[in-house]
């Protein structure tokens, strides 16, 4: 086994590298990039821009942004600026150096988990991203957690009355469910229930109250519980369907099986059979996948689900980060949740040895 966490971490090195080169690459043509975003803000409004200047005087210069060559033309709404100040935002934002330059040295401080700093909020991104993360992760957390608390004997009891008209109608729910995004339902639950035009009965922003430092405790577990239902709910309805499914089917694989016969031949109760016996082989796939549903909540399901509930974490700082071409954010949270993804996996796969010890990637090939 040791030989094989060692060639997986081997082989982290070059996943990550081309996952990191190839987002380089895509944002080296999108448009809008820190120093289009200044002079945008400095036509408009110069205090504001001037304010955005002085604050990326500070930025580290390990990110990726359009290079462009030329006079200041080459920059919208750079007609008319001294060429001269255009080079100068250039050089504060790192752009003087050539895109390949940019990238291993971004990559050099980030094996050291320097993330340098934000173009636009004065602050270095590990602070932000430290910052933002209780958030998320609490979130993540909470919704696999009850997902699974769910689904798991959800799916047995399907299993268990397979073809009843218990079975039937569950299947239609979590299907129903699964058929719904999640941002769509966050919208109507906003709608219901936080006040968006009937009933009031939950908060619209934040995990806690104003004040909450100063609650009792039974009151700050009561505040946050009461702040994280309806984006927990939000999340947890698409995630039903799937789990559900594939723990009534890896339970009925398994329930046919010749050990199942003999364990009932034995006069075993059937919750002994169901529990005692068919359990472990049935839940292999599902507990050892845990690792990886929770690294896909954190990617797919918290951006939208921060941002409609306007709760400060890593989803809705990496929407900002993109809208406002603050790169070193974006690719910083990139790295993160790449390297925690990558990580999680590796942990997913050591969990099928804990649970089925006939398991051994010591004999695969490769």
């Amino acid at each position: 086994m040791s030989a094989y966490i060692v060639r997986r971490l081997f082989l982290m090195v070059p996943t990550l590298f081309g996952i990191m080169l190839l987002n380089f690459m895509v944002l080296q043509f999108v448009p809008g990039g820190p120093v289009e975003q200044v002079l945008a803000q400095l036509t408009g409004e110069a205090g504001s821009a001037m304010e955005r200047v002085t604050r990326a005087g500070d930025a580290d210069v390990s990110v990726a942004a359009p290079r462009r060559e030329g006079q200041t033309g080459s920059y919208r709404g750079a007609q008319g600026l001294d060429p001269e100040f255009i080079a100068e935002l250039e050089q504060q934002f790192g752009f003087d150096k050539p895109a390949h330059e940019r990238f291993f040295l971004m990559l050099g401080n980030y094996l050291v988990f320097d993330f340098g700093e934000s173009f636009f909020r004065n602050r270095s991104v590990a602070e932000l991203v430290v910052e933002k993360l209780p958030v998320s992760i609490s979130l993540g957390l909470w919704t696999a957690l009850i997902t699974y608390l769910v689904s798991i004997p959800l799916g047995i009891r399907k299993a268990v009355r397979d073809g009843s008209s218990f079975d039937i109608w569950t299947s239609g729910l979590v299907i129903v469910g699964f058929a719904i995004p999640n941002f769509l339902f966050a919208i109507l639950l906003v709608v219901l229930f936080a006040g968006g035009g009937y009933l009031d009965w939950f908060p619209l922003r934040g995990l806690t109250s104003d004040g909450w430092d100063d609650f009792s405790l039974p009151m700050k577990i009561a505040d946050y519980l009461w702040h994280i239902t309806l984006p927990v709910l939000a999340m947890v309805i698409s995630g039903f369907a799937g789990l559900t499914m594939l723990t009534k089917n890896s339970f009925l694989d398994q329930i046919h099986q010749q050990y199942v016969l003999t364990a009932r031949a034995k006069g075993l109760t059937e919750n002994r059979v169901l529990y005692g016996h068919v359990f472990r082989n049935a839940m292999l796939i599902v507990i050892a996948g845990f690792p990886s549903a929770f690294i896909g909540v954190l990617f797919t399901g918290v951006l939208l689900i921060e941002v409609i509930f306007s709760l400060d974490g890593l989803g809705l700082l990496g929407f900002e980060a993109v809208v406002n071409r603050d790169y070193p954010i974006v690719l910083a949270t990139l790295y993160f949740f790449t390297l925690l993804g990558l990580f999680l996996n590796l942990v997913g796969d050591l969990l099928y040895t804990v649970i089925d010890p006939r398991i051994d990637f010591e004999t695969r090939e490769g």
